[in-house]
């Protein structure tokens, strides 16, 4: 079951005639984990971007079609593109949770970097506070690392532990879809395999839909395919199929490396 639906969605950045994504339709499966995958300016990051709205921090955008997220409460699905109050738009992306390429943790405390969005969702119970900072850094992998020095700066964590943090941040405020854009690109191949077994570990709890440029990466660890090339989605499939018996042409080339 889908927890988000994308219907006929295309995007045009400001100020540009052409459209960068065209007419995409595409679920993203609960609790499974979707690659974009496609050689750089295919679209991937821009349709990952549109999906918690992140694209409207700068106006002049223009969204077309549908996304539609699960209400997992009521069953039903509600339109993201119609979101217009800025509290609409804080709820969303703590549905919709985003990790970017670079580590992103901000200038304070390993424990108010986790306990932020907390906070803005109204939680000021100390003691729940804690246990949601804790529970998260676990669920992150990251707790051991960092029980004993919970009131220091996060900037002095190294780039896989920061990237570990912003992901307990993420997953603190109970997300159902967590979106990741080449969240392992500036890590060493030690810190990107514990981002790779956190990620598939994180799926038990969560939706995932994630940019990568590695092949490799997105035959171990996703569930489903997408493969976008020029702002067109060229074809979906499970993971297994798409690397092994992929139906179009270009997707073969793409995997293969005789693309281009």
């Amino acid at each position: 079951m889908p927890v988000m639906k994308i219907k006929n969605f295309s995007f045009t950045y400001a100020g540009v005639e052409a459209p960068s994504l065209k007419n995409i339709t595409l679920p993203i499966e609960k609790n499974q984990i979707t690659a974009l995958i496609g050689p750089s300016g295919c679209g991937k990051s821009t349709l990952l971007r549109s999906m918690n709205r992140i694209h409207d921090l700068y106006p002049g955008n223009k969204y077309d079609g549908k996304i539609n997220l699960l209400d997992l409460e009521t069953g039903k699905y509600n339109n993201i593109l119609a979101i217009k109050k800025e509290n609409e738009f804080i709820q969303l992306r703590q549905q919709v949770g985003m990790i970017f390429q670079k580590p992103t943790p901000f200038p304070m405390s390993i424990f108010d970097n986790v306990a932020y969005g907390l906070k803005i969702a109204g939680i000021k119970n100390k003691t729940e506070l804690s246990d949601r900072v804790e529970a998260s850094l676990k669920g992150s992998a990251l707790w051991k690392e960092v029980h004993d020095r919970l009131g220091k700066s996060a900037m002095g964590l190294s780039g896989g532990q920061q990237q570990r943090l912003c992901i307990a941040r993420a997953v603190a405020v109970k997300p159902e879809v967590l979106l990741f854009d080449e969240p392992t690109s500036a890590l060493d191949p030690i810190s990107t395999g514990a981002i790779e077994e956190l990620i598939v570990e994180l799926k038990k709890d969560v939706s995932i839909a994630i940019v990568t440029h590695n092949m490799q990466q997105a035959s171990r660890i996703s569930d489903y395919t997408a493969f976008m090339y020029l702002g067109d989605l060229i074809e979906y499939d499970k993971t297994e199929n798409i690397f092994l018996n992929p139906k179009e042409k270009r997707t073969e080339d793409y995997i293969t490396g005789r693309f281009g």
